[in-house]
């Protein structure tokens, strides 16, 4: 990215003329704009455009500029600039009260506009980094967590992640569900040298090739690219080999080019982003099965690191449970449940298909249970269907518990299968996959 800053405005004005008007000023001055004919379709685009600033007529049809005002909530809203041609000193005192940054009379004066804009959008950026930097140490403490461990694979990761934070080149992570994938992910970006830059994670198994573009690269003088957000930042591709083909085709041409072009559009706009990408699948396999482009491969595994299963590291895995089951007992205000010979015999002898994410889940039901005054940790190990009919192989035990494991995150997300697979951190061909396979009956369980 260039060294110069490039503020983003969300431009609300009614007056076609007057709207294209503000829009040719603040294009000529280098700014992003998003330009609305009415403030009640502002609130939906905030989330998603993430403006610098807002700059909105005072006197619209339906909800004014001042409604707009005293509807912002939060404390990272975007400073409000209002404008009008009807305004008096009574209303811009009140405005300025109210919240507004700041108020400009029409006709306006382009440079005096242009620099109360500037300094507004300035001081978000202040303010914003300053919550970025607070959240970044928020994960980073939850990354301790699921990196805690003493084995040799957890402290050689540890120390990859360090050394590969500073490293431009694109990153592969691979290893199987539950291991920290997009944790490590986040690390990567906020140890890395532009933390402050948007980290987007885009699960690549729901992504549609009907809607990428208009999602993805926006449409001229429309809705904003997802990829524009990322410019600067870091780009994470969870399931890679879970993504359609024809979306394969779509990042590696952006990958190449570093450039989008947004529907509708004559020209490319230039996005320069980190690229970190996972999968719990073997990508060589996943080549030979026709499920991911080995143009794509090569493009995205500069680096390649696999993440260690809790099978690898049963070191750890005393340590992590007293870990997660004080951390449940601080969160449900009781003393943490001691843990007896069986209770330890029957972790160690877990397979833990779930790794990490699973025994984070066995620690929170014996918390639970022992907030009703019972329960032990091989209880908590077994679901209901397992209870009554004991797998005898390995490959039953797996099963049953995905089984039981998928049956509730149905009922829990209502049947809606996005939210199923990205609760549970697979694809939503492989969540398809397996309830085929498994014979689960989506609408007995709810």
């Amino acid at each position: 990215m260039s060294e110069l800053k490039t503020y983003s405005i969300l431009l609300v004005e009614d007056d076609r003329a007057m709207r294209a008007s503000l829009v040719d000023l603040l294009e000529a001055a280098g700014w992003r704009v998003e330009a609305l004919s009415r403030a009640e379709k502002a609130e939906a685009r905030l989330a998603e455009f993430q403006p610098d600033v807002i700059l909105s007529d005072v006197r619209m049809p339906g909800m004014s500029g001042l409604e707009l005002l005293a509807s912002l909530q939060g404390n990272m809203v975007p400073p409000l600039v209002l404008i009008s041609a009807h305004g008096d000193i009574p209303m811009a005192v009140q405005a300025i009260r109210d919240g507004a940054y700041s108020f400009v009379e029409k006709p306006y004066e382009p440079r005096r506009l242009l620099n109360i804009l500037t300094h507004a959008a300035e001081q978000h950026r202040m303010a914003r980094t300053t919550e970025r930097l607070k959240d970044r140490l928020l994960r980073l403490s939850g990354l301790d967590r699921v990196l805690l461990g003493e084995s040799d694979l957890i402290k050689e990761l540890r120390e990859d992640i360090l050394d590969l934070a500073e490293i431009d080149a694109p990153v592969l992570l691979q290893g199987e569900t539950g291991t920290g994938k997009e944790l490590v992910a986040r690390a990567l970006h906020d140890l890395g040298p532009k933390p402050d830059g948007v980290f987007l994670a885009l699960n690549c198994a729901a992504l549609s090739p009907d809607s990428f573009e208009a999602e993805m690269f926006g449409t001229q003088g429309g809705q904003t690219g997802r990829l524009l957000a990322v410019d600067g930042g870091t780009l994470f591709l969870d399931e890679i080999s879970a993504c359609p083909l024809p979306v394969q085709a779509q990042l590696l041409r952006v990958i190449e080019e570093k450039q989008i072009l947004p529907l509708g559009a004559t020209a490319p706009v230039p996005v320069e982003f980190r690229l970190i990408s996972a999968t719990n699948e073997d990508p060589q396999t996943a080549v030979k099965n026709g499920h991911l482009r080995s143009d794509l491969l090569f493009r995205l595994n500069t680096i390649t690191r696999t993440l260690p299963t809790l099978r690898e590291r049963r070191d750890d895995l005393m340590l992590l449970a007293m870990h997660f089951l004080a951390e449940f007992s601080n969160l449900y205000e009781i003393s943490p449940p001691n843990m007896g010979a069986e209770d330890i015999a029957g972790l160690l002898a877990h397979e833990w298909p779930g790794n990490v994410r699973e025994l984070r889940n066995v620690a929170e039901r014996r918390v639970l249970a022992a907030r009703r005054g019972g329960g032990s940790m091989v209880q908590a190990l077994q679901t209901d269907q397992l209870r009554d009919d004991v797998p005898v192989t390995l490959r039953e035990a797996v099963a049953a518990f995905e089984r039981e494991l998928i049956a509730k995150a149905i009922r829990a997300h209502e049947g809606r299968m996005d939210a199923v697979a990205e609760a549970l951190g697979i694809g939503r061909r492989t969540l398809n996959e397996k309830i085929v396979k498994l014979d689960l009956d989506k609408d007995a369980l709810l």
